[in-house]
């Protein structure tokens, strides 16, 4: 006797249910989704227990005909598409016919819908694929969905749903989600009869993350629009002092569908790169619009992953309307002062007790500052950090030559510990990292310089001799037209060893062996399929870190003149090479909270 069969159309369902439906928050994608192209314009969610007891969606759109009932619950049975071409112009949120189907054959489900042409509604029951025939009933003109006991009858999938405060995690998500692409319409989400969010229509977008994120994401977002032939590209972009320590506050759309694209999510990094430190996220909702023929979304049952016709091009025009829009906008970092100890978290505890021994240090030199500067004289006495003897100490004016508006006295600067600088403004004060600033500025300076050529050279008097690894001479022979651009000069002087004949100009006093090092390190650490751009620009870096002023370095006045001066004349001044902050800015409202004043 054969041993293959043929499985029954029910358990065909459950099967192709786990494809589809993975846990509540999958019914309520699905649900809305459906509401929307049913041109609903208020859609309301209700929950309980997470999803796990109840999820009931009611919309207003246009309602299903009492004949098509039976039909909706059908596998592959839509009304969203026809033919093999119709696939190729999607602009429905759902299109394969199979939600339906999916989540009435893993739950108890209801549907009470109305067309607006008839005069009563239908309803329809179905228990895990077991269908009742349609009855009428009374309900307003729209649907509604109830589904109770996910997976009551598949009991190995249901001991995977995690608790109710978990699973209503997954649901926000992906009310938020659907919330993001569809400011206009209004949109309702409760849990256990209580108001979640209750979202207006045609609400901002910017309004609108407002009350879905919190504040410190949803502020001071930047806004991009760009129409580059066939795409549209519309986004808000945290600032880089925002980013976050994961990736959970990226958010891209395509034609209002919500995806995940390693192309574009890497686009993002690229575009923040140098803005932020290596392992921080940025905060970007980016909403694109493209013809349909141009990509296919019909390459995964929940419809979150997309393949473009052209992905290098989409991943290029992203990236370009993000860096161009993060390079024209100002980005000062804006800097607190915790009230006490206790007010700073720190994820390393070593990092929490530098960082308190710091902030105990720096406020300690603004209240002495700032107390000789409200009496419109220069600081005179020796205190613990001044960089200089006191008699060839004297406050710096400001490169603008601007003077304070109450006419104390000039608007001076003063370097503390040997490594930040502090500069008097209008609004209050800014703390400058001398070694990152400096950092910033070099590198700006070793990238035009590229840009145009290889770097300026001078020849060593006398070669620099160094060991290399077999792996090392490999990778500095495959970057030879790289290390050309740099304008370092080497041949071989041994089995393992080099001799650098020539060094960059630009990089005076900093130390040949320790700086070639490094950047065979980056060769190595990149290997061989890298971009030779994002290359040069880690050793670019690399090379900025090296000669870039150090902290603990004492400045002379006129250094710091200089530096000040520099920064003017900077790209990015707000931002180290790596991403940190070069500056924070405090205001004087912050320092009269902190020190206890009504004033200066």
């Amino acid at each position: 006797m054969g041993k293959i069969a043929v499985l029954d159309d029910n358990l065909v369902n459950m099967i192709a249910a786990g494809e589809v439906i993975e846990r509540p928050a999958s019914v309520v994608k699905e649900l809305m989704e459906n509401s929307i192209d049913a041109g609903a314009r208020r859609i309301v969610v209700q929950v309980e227990q997470g999803g796990r007891d109840l999820i009931r969606v009611s919309d207003d759109g246009c309602g299903i005909a009492f004949e098509d009932l039976p039909l909706a619950f059908e596998p592959h049975a839509t009304s969203k598409i026809r033919t093999s071409e119709d696939l190729l112009r999607i602009s429905t949120m759902g299109f394969r016919g199979e939600a339906l189907a999916s989540i009435a054959a893993v739950s108890r489900l209801v549907m009470v819908s109305r067309p607006a042409d008839s005069i009563q509604a239908g309803r329809m029951e179905i228990d895990c694929g077991q269908k009742s025939p349609p009855v009428p009933a009374a309900g307003p003109v729209g649907t509604t969905v109830e589904v109770r006991h996910l997976f009551y009858k598949l009991p190995a999938r249901r001991k995977f749903l995690r608790s109710a405060n978990t699973e209503m995690t997954h649901v926000v998500e992906q009310f938020t989600r659907i919330a993001l692409a569809y400011p206009e319409l209004e949109l309702v989400l409760e849990h256990g009869g209580r108001t979640v969010y209750s979202l207006r229509a045609g609400q901002l977008l910017a309004e609108r993350i407002g009350i879905l994120f919190p504040s410190a994401v949803a502020e001071d977002l930047l806004e991009v629009r760009r129409q580059e032939k066939a795409i549209t590209i519309q986004a808000l972009l945290g600032r880089p002092d925002r980013a976050r320590t994961s990736s959970s506050y990226q958010y891209i759309f395509l034609n209002r569908r919500f995806i995940r694209d390693k192309f574009i999510l890497h686009a993002f990094k690229e575009a923040y790169r140098g803005l932020i430190e290596p392992q921080k996220h940025p905060v970007v909702f980016l909403f694109l619009q493209m013809p349909p023929e141009l990509f296919d979304v019909n390459v995964h049952p929940t419809k979150t992953e997309v393949r473009f016709e052209n992905a290098n091009w989409v991943y290029s025009q992203v990236l370009s309307a993000l860096r161009d829009k993060l390079l024209s906008t100002e980005l000062p970092t804006a800097g607190t002062v915790p009230a006490s100890a206790a007010s700073f978290h720190a994820e390393d505890p070593l990092e929490e007790l530098l960082q308190k021994d710091r902030e105990s240090r720096i406020r300690q030199a603004m209240d002495d500052f700032f107390q000789s500067h409200s009496a419109g004289t220069a600081v005179q006495k020796k205190l613990p950090f001044s960089p200089v003897p006191p008699a060839d100490w004297k406050p710096l004016k400001p490169t603008e030559g601007e003077e304070s508006k109450d006419q104390s006295g000039p608007l001076a600067c003063l370097q503390i510990h040997n490594s930040y600088l502090v500069l008097s403004t209008e609004d209050g004060f800014e703390v400058i990292d001398q070694h990152a600033l400096h950092e910033r500025i070099l590198y700006e300076r070793l990238r035009a310089a590229a840009a145009a050529g290889p770097l300026a050279s001078q020849r060593l008097l006398v070669p620099v001799i160094l060991d290399v690894s077999d792996a090392q001479l490999d990778a500095l022979k495959r970057a030879a037209s790289l290390v050309g651009k740099l304008g370092i000069e080497w041949d071989m002087f041994g089995p393992r060893s080099i001799a650098v004949h020539s060094f960059p100009v630009l990089l005076e006093g900093v130390s040949v062996e320790e700086y070639i090092q490094d950047m065979l390190d980056a060769f190595l650490d990149k290997g061989s399929d890298v971009d030779e751009e994002q290359l040069l620009a880690e050793v670019l870096e690399r090379a900025a870190c090296r000669a870039a002023v150090k902290a603990g370095q004492p400045l002379t006045p006129a250094e710091i003149e200089q530096l000040l001066a520099d920064r003017k004349l900077a790209e990015t001044p707000g931002r180290c090479p790596h991403g940190r902050p070069t500056s924070l800015v405090f205001t004087l409202k912050e320092l009269e909270k902190q020190f206890k004043r009504t004033g200066f």
